[in-house]
């Protein structure tokens, strides 16, 4: 019987990290393994890093599911409710990136449903190095301006 791994991240400016970070955690499901991947959705980066990705939500999840490694794409609750999504997927590995908080308490709480694997860091760079570097070197077209209430600033 093939296993069924949870993966989850925001993607925004999708870079090699992020792919082997995937590609590692369908690995872990062994042969016959199902990726599902749950992309944050705009509302959840706002509220957690205070600013929103520079991708829209649904950008970023087909981007994703574009992917190799990906059988499928979801976005996330837009309750910020973990235990909801790992009800729905009810995966037998949540594959952990190494900068995600841990959520062994939650899946213990949930029944025990779903190992916790926490995956290391692959490549030296980060959305948020690359979104940095972007910034600094063209100061003067990334000025950021604050967009009309309501309105979405990303193209």
């Amino acid at each position: 019987m093939s296993k069924r791994v949870l993966a989850a991240g925001v993607f925004d400016l999708l870079h090699y990290g992020h792919f082997k970070y995937l590609e590692e955690a369908k690995r872990l499901g062994g042969d016959g393994a199902e990726l599902i991947v749950v992309v944050a959705r705009d509302s959840t980066v706002l509220k957690r890093k205070g600013r929103l990705p520079v991708m829209k939500e649904e950008h970023r999840r087909a981007l994703v599911e574009a992917l190799k490694p990906v059988d499928k794409a979801i976005l996330g609750g837009v309750d910020l409710n973990t235990a909801k999504v790992i009800q729905k997927v009810k995966p037998d590995i949540i594959a952990l990136g190494y900068d995600q908080g841990d959520i062994a308490e939650l899946i213990a709480r949930q029944g025990g449903r779903g190992k916790v694997v926490r995956l290391k860091k692959y490549g030296d760079v980060s959305s948020s190095m690359i979104r940095s570097l972007i910034y600094s070197a063209n100061k003067k077209q990334f000025k950021q301006a604050k967009p009309s209430a309501g309105q979405d600033p990303r193209p």
